[in-house]
């Protein structure tokens, strides 16, 4: 969809701070984060529900990572996300960590690194 702009993130013509990508999703900063670390995941195959993804285990599974990572990288226990759809018509799960997260929100780039490091184990 040319005016979906998580299908442009998707395939380059949007750039995002990208945390995690394998061949069925992907996940970014949000330009408007709530806290340290807010991240969007998204299928890369347009839907516009979550409930509509055809492996929303696997997608669970993706956010699931997101979130553990968060919690290392922002330091705290609490993760929130948030589904509802209606911002942009492309399946969304918002994860992001508590106001107790450590950093600041709008550095992405930073909080981007501290997110891929914990992703990847580092």
């Amino acid at each position: 969809m040319n005016d979906c702009i998580f299908c442009n993130i998707v395939s380059g013509e949007m750039p995002a701070h990208k945390v995690y990508e394998d061949d069925n999703f992907i996940a970014f900063l949000d330009i408007h984060p709530q806290t340290p670390g807010h991240a969007q995941v998204i299928p890369k195959k347009h839907y516009q529900w979550v409930w509509d993804v055809p492996n929303v285990g696997a997608y669970f599974e993706v956010v699931k990572r997101v979130a553990l990572a968060e919690r290392k990288a922002f330091g705290t226990e609490w993760i929130l996300s948030r589904i509802i759809g209606d911002e942009v018509p492309h399946a969304h799960i918002w994860v992001f960590p508590s106001n107790e997260a450590t950093g600041d929100k709008n550095d992405l780039a930073g909080n981007a690194e501290k997110l891929r490091a914990a992703l990847s184990g580092n």
